[in-house]
């Protein structure tokens, strides 16, 4: 049996509902149904439910970007960093294995060597090696609560898309916006995100960090031109003349862009897709549906 935290939420409902169609027995908690950011309560919960693994969906991303983050910093510390020191105490207490979703947000750019950010790399887009977003910073700290952790995978997720018609969704949101930065990034198919998570557990991978991304970087103008020849949109995107020209117009904080190195998950077969075929692929679907 699955706990999953967070379970209303982007990420959470869409493990709840993958579970579900797996014929998995799920159990869905979300803040508003249970006090589970208390030690005690999630400890008295994972007793009395016996489950084989919990994922740890809960976080604090801000609507509709991490901008929002800015003015809500003690929920966005709390949810990014304090929750999961107190979720691993649970966990570690009952002796029951989970995975904790985290994100790529970490990094900025590609390491000195002009490849990608391994799981071994020390973040260099967070607190203490700034300037970085606060909800950056927030997540590099929560990876910092969880190193050493017993039983624990941390999934590190990139800028999730698929086909569906969301606002939390990479491509639907490139549509929404007027205007672009162009810059070269690690993206994160959701469904196969999701999937190879709840692999870890079913093929009993070996704990740890993991870049959950898909294979290879795509550029935001790369994206564009796929979307257009997909059928998604006929919109002629425009784009910020540089990085100063989008943080003076459209941000208020920056911006991580980065490539991370996924080979460590392909070696232990949790690797997904190669990202132009998991883009266009997610395109197509799109452009069977109402698209504005």
């Amino acid at each position: 049996m699955f706990i999953v935290l967070g379970a209303t939420g982007y990420l959470g409902s869409n493990f709840v509902k993958y579970l579900q169609k797996e014929g998995e027995d799920v159990c869905g908690l979300s803040r508003a149904e249970s006090e589970y950011t208390n030690v005690d309560t999630l400890i008295s919960i994972l007793q009395s439910k016996k489950p084989d693994f919990l994922i740890n969906a809960a976080g604090y991303t801000g609507k509709p970007n991490v901008d929002a983050c800015e003015s809500v910093k003690s929920e966005c510390l709390y949810g990014n960093a304090v929750l999961p020191g107190r979720i691993r105490t649970a966990c570690e207490e009952v002796e029951i294995p989970w995975g904790h979703v985290s994100s790529g947000c970490i990094f900025s750019g590609r390491r000195p060597d002009g490849e990608g950010w391994t799981e071994e790399d020390e973040p260099n887009f967070s607190f203490r090696d700034g300037p970085c977003s606060f909800y950056s910073g927030s997540k590099a700290l929560g990876e910092e609560v969880l190193a050493g952790a017993e039983n624990c995978f941390v999934w590190r997720l990139r800028i999730p898309f698929n086909e569906e018609i969301s606002p939390r969704n990479y491509i639907q949101k490139l549509v929404n916006y007027d205007s672009l930065l162009e810059a070269e990034n690690s993206v994160s198919h959701l469904d196969e995100f999701v999937e190879k998570c709840v692999d870890c557990f079913e093929k009993d991978i070996e704990p740890g960090v993991y870049n959950m991304t898909n294979q290879g970087p795509v550029t935001t103008r790369q994206v564009t031109e796929w979307m257009i020849e997909e059928g998604v949109t006929d919109k002629g995107f425009k784009f910020f003349e540089n990085e100063e020209q989008f943080m003076q117009k459209a941000a208020k904080t920056p911006r991580s862009n980065c490539v991370l190195d996924t080979s460590k998950a392909e070696k232990a077969g949790i690797d997904m897709r190669p990202v132009e075929e998991a883009m266009r692929d997610s395109m197509r679907k799109m452009a069977k549906e109402v698209m504005v």
